[in-house]
């Protein structure tokens, strides 16, 4: 697990990347510069470069955020409820360090069904060489 204070993240993160990763905000709909990659590689954690997902399920999901239809392994990812604005959601974390994805839907493609939809500031792009 990385542990750093609220002071550390701001030092180390913009603002946006801190709003959205280390409290919980979201990237306006069709704004992340993520959103048409295109190219093979590996989708890293902003905070502290935990592998998340693999290019290989990227999938165009309309909904205006990189989404994906699985993690790249167990320790990847983790979830806990999200009772926020009304609505019951899981949201997806850094399983290392905590950092807000986005959220896991039950309406995605298969083989698994979900919708792993993430705000593009929370990922880095490693392009395969």
């Amino acid at each position: 697990m990385t542990k750093k204070t609220d002071d550390e993240w701001q030092e180390n993160l913009t603002p946006t990347q801190y709003r959205i990763c280390r409290l919980g905000g979201t990237e306006p709909a069709f704004s992340g510069e993520l959103l048409n990659n295109k190219k093979s590689g590996h989708y890293i954690c902003t905070c502290c470069n935990n592998i998340l997902f693999e290019s290989s399920s990227k999938f165009d999901s309309g909904s205006g955020w990189p989404s994906f239809w699985q993690a790249y392994g167990s320790n990847s990812i983790k979830e806990r409820q999200d009772t926020q604005h009304g609505m019951v959601r899981q949201e997806i974390l850094c399983a290392k360090c905590d950092a807000h994805l986005g959220h896991v839907f039950n309406d995605g493609p298969r083989p698994t069904g979900l919708r792993f939809c993430v705000n593009s500031v929370s990922l880095k792009f490693v392009e395969n060489p």
